[in-house]
């Protein structure tokens, strides 16, 4: 059994020396019984806007304060104890950016030990401890809530979590064994990894009650004069606290491990098996059942610390920076000032995707939008579908009844082009196809005003060739979107020669209005997403012309840990479509990317993956297997070509070299500015995951950037502790 008390933890007090200490101000509060009790206001000094951090020298300086009233309490001066925060902040958790900063094992297992110590006080008061959750709590700041005996929670918080799995981690500070046998063992394996694997989906004040984790709930007014006269209550025996979530005996003995078991299942169906934090937590989640504390908290400091110093953890933080620093400062970005005001969106085409596009406008940006089709058949068919999932978001409460109605209202359509004469800004979704494109601007031009501005969402045309027949192609900026429209975060805003400023600029502003994170990209064959797709696929399919099982090709590039196989992805995004990239990208560099006969033939076809009638996969369909029986190897002129079978090796290390080739090229190029747009743009885009940190820093660490150019995308590369 580890004893806390014993621990010397001044190393890792002194590494965080310029640490922004989040101070435990107490003050003593008289209770209407009589009664007192201590409240301490977690505090970091800073505005409303920087939430409260709990680093090693914060953690220390409360449980100094934790041990000062613990002599009161002997003293007979007060008789509870209380926690809370600065207005609109309980507290934001462990300040990460110094977990990251650790350079030994010792000193990251005491970052688990200290705050198992400080917070593990708060159970062990001798007298009754609260925490008064008044708003955003998120990891260690639950945690702080989960230790005390008796919680209140503000019905307007705006978020509470454990969201270390999405980071790398797991709730290293009694969350992964308290609240299992708080609320129940399947509540806390949605909390603990189904939210945080969900983008990090956070609960509001009215689940946290629902759930258990806290015991009542009271209104933003007069929360804390509420919470005390409970919290009174409590202390005076006057109210009484149940908990219908608490785990019983019946589920200890046979609801746990069958619970545990299906997670598990999901998991590995989900996301494979490469990333760690999810399984080492479904381990902790299991050993609760235990019960025991100590126990617990020792196999979470021991989780924890594995965790903190490995390679997921350190590039799940680069990851974590690159979304929450660089996305909010585009790379090469042009002043906002110099931005069109935005009145009125056009939509060429009334297809699912334009259809997205308007709906999608229409919400964010709260103008007119009109969309143009050929047929008013195709019209009336958009619109329907717009007004139905209007009426979706209303349903669900999302919007309220006149909300619904003044966006159905802004949403028109058009066979006329001359309805698009008072459009800002015109965005085509028509067949992927140079010529159609090229029509369709030039046409739409002789209707628009001079200032108007187009947009096209092609995936792998050249932006300047599609512009080719404008009269003004200095106002054709690429726009590409990602599918799903309302749920993929990314867009590459493609720039031309041509383009000027101005169009550049609107692009971008109309970009965070959408709420998307907008990448620049030179006008080059795929952009960066589809190009980096397109070398992974090409690969797969050169893998399989050559004889090589689809089984083999499957679980070859398991250890990307990307969220589905190659052969889903190019379902997902459409069989012809794919070919149409491989094509796209084949044509311009037919030395480095593969063209697949193959691929044709199965887009025809339709599939590749045999599914039941829930969509969950079988396995490979056997029409598909029987086309690629029959051949269909392309020439290729390659020095990676080859024309046997391939083993699952061969086929990973083909990828990852011809991938570290490729972006190194990509960025030789200047397609972007620099090794981390690549990765935004593959985390955003292609749901690259966080735990990899993106393509480049997985690269450096399989050594594929030194076998293909003798250097690495970082120096140094980015690794945990070893």
């Amino acid at each position: 059994m580890t004893d806390y008390t014993a621990i010397d933890f001044t190393a890792l007090l002194e590494s965080s020396g310029d640490e922004v200490i989040t101070k435990s101000l107490v003050r003593d509060v008289p209770l209407a019984s009589g009664k007192t009790l201590a409240l301490i206001t977690l505090d970091n000094g800073r505005d409303h806007t920087r939430p409260n951090t709990l680093g090693p020298r914060t953690l220390h300086e409360l449980g100094e304060v934790l041990d000062q009233l613990t002599v009161r309490v002997k003293a007979g001066e007060i008789q509870g104890v209380a926690v809370t925060g600065k207005p609109y902040f309980l507290a934001a958790g462990a300040d990460l950016s110094k977990v990251s900063e650790l350079s030994d094992r010792e000193t990251a297992l005491q970052m688990g030990q200290l705050g198992h110590f400080v917070l593990g006080k708060l159970s062990h008061l001798g007298v009754p401890s609260f925490v008064f959750i008044n708003g955003l709590a998120l990891g260690g700041g639950t945690e702080i809530a989960l230790n005390a005996d008796y919680r209140t929670v503000d019905k307007n918080i705006p978020a509470l979590g454990l969201p270390e799995v999405f980071l790398g981690l797991i709730p290293g500070w009694g969350g992964a064994t308290i609240l299992p046998n708080l609320i129940g063992i399947e509540n806390a394996l949605n909390v603990v990894i189904s939210n945080p694997l969900k983008n990090n989906r956070m609960l509001k004040g009215a689940e946290v009650l629902e759930l258990g984790i806290a015991d009542a709930m009271f209104d933003s007014v007069n929360f804390l004069e509420d919470s005390l006269r409970w919290a009174d209550g409590v202390l005076s025996g006057t109210v009484k606290v149940t908990r219908p979530n608490e785990p019983g005996k019946l589920e200890r003995i046979g609801k746990w491990d069958i619970a545990i078991k299906v997670a598990k299942g999901q998991l590995e169906s989900r996301i494979g098996t490469v990333a760690k934090s999810p399984y080492k937590a479904l381990e902790l989640l299991k050993a609760a059942k235990d019960n025991d504390r100590v126990k617990g908290f020792e196999r979470e400091d021991e989780a924890l610390t594995e965790l903190m110093t490995g390679d997921q953890f350190h590039a799940s933080m680069y990851a974590f920076n690159l979304v929450q620093k660089r996305a909010k400062r585009p790379a090469g970005a042009p002043d906002a000032a110099l931005a069109h005001k935005i009145t009125k969106v056009g939509v060429i085409g009334a297809g699912l995707m334009a259809s997205q596009f308007a709906l999608l406008f229409v919400r964010r940006l709260r103008v007119p939008v009109v969309i143009a089709d050929l047929d008013q058949g195709r019209v009336d068919k958009g619109l329907a579908y717009i007004n139905e999932e209007i009426d979706k978001l209303a349903a669900k409460g999302r919007i309220s009844p006149d909300e619904r109605n003044r966006l159905s209202a802004l949403v028109t359509g058009t066979t006329d082009k001359a309805d698009f004469a008072d459009c800002d800004w015109v965005i085509e979704a028509v067949f992927e196809e140079l010529e159609i494109k090229q029509n369709v601007f030039a046409d739409v031009e002789q209707y628009i005003s001079p200032e108007a501005i187009l947009a096209t969402n092609t995936s792998s045309l050249s932006v300047e060739q599609i512009g080719a027949k404008l009269k003004h192609p200095e106002r054709l900026v690429g726009f590409h979107f990602f599918n799903p429209v309302a749920v993929m975060p990314l867009i590459e805003v493609v720039n031309t020669p041509q383009t000027n400023e101005e169009s550049l600029s609107t692009a971008m502003v109309i970009a965070k209005k959408l709420r998307k994170t907008a990448v620049i990209t030179r006008d080059t064959p795929g952009f960066v997403v589809n190009r980096v797709l397109a070398k992974l696929l090409g690969e797969a399919m050169h893998a399989i012309d050559n004889g090589t099982p689809f089984e083999v090709v499957d679980h070859a590039l398991d250890s990307f840990g990307l969220p589905m196989t190659p052969f889903e992805l190019l379902e997902l995004v459409g069989l012809k479509v794919g070919a149409h990239v491989l094509d796209t990208h084949h044509a311009a560099f037919p030395d480095r990317f593969y063209r697949s006969e193959n691929l044709h033939k199965l887009a025809e076809y339709g599939k590749i993956l045999e599914r039941d009638g829930k969509g969950k996969i079988k396995g490979i369909d056997k029409g598909a297997l029987k086309i690629v029986a029959k051949g269909g190897v392309t020439e290729w002129n390659s020095p990676l070509a080859g024309n046997t079978a391939l083993t699952g090796d061969e086929i990973l290390t083909r990828v990852q070299d011809g991938l570290a080739d490729e972006i190194h090229r990509m960025l030789e190029d200047d397609v972007v500015h620099a090794a981390e747009d690549i990765d935004l743009c593959m985390i955003m885009g292609a749901g690259w995951p966080f735990q990899m940190g993106g393509a480049t820093p997985y690269l450096d660490r399989v050594g594929a950037s030194e076998r293909v150019f003798g250097a690495t995308f970082h120096n140094p590369p980015i690794r945990g502790i070893h």
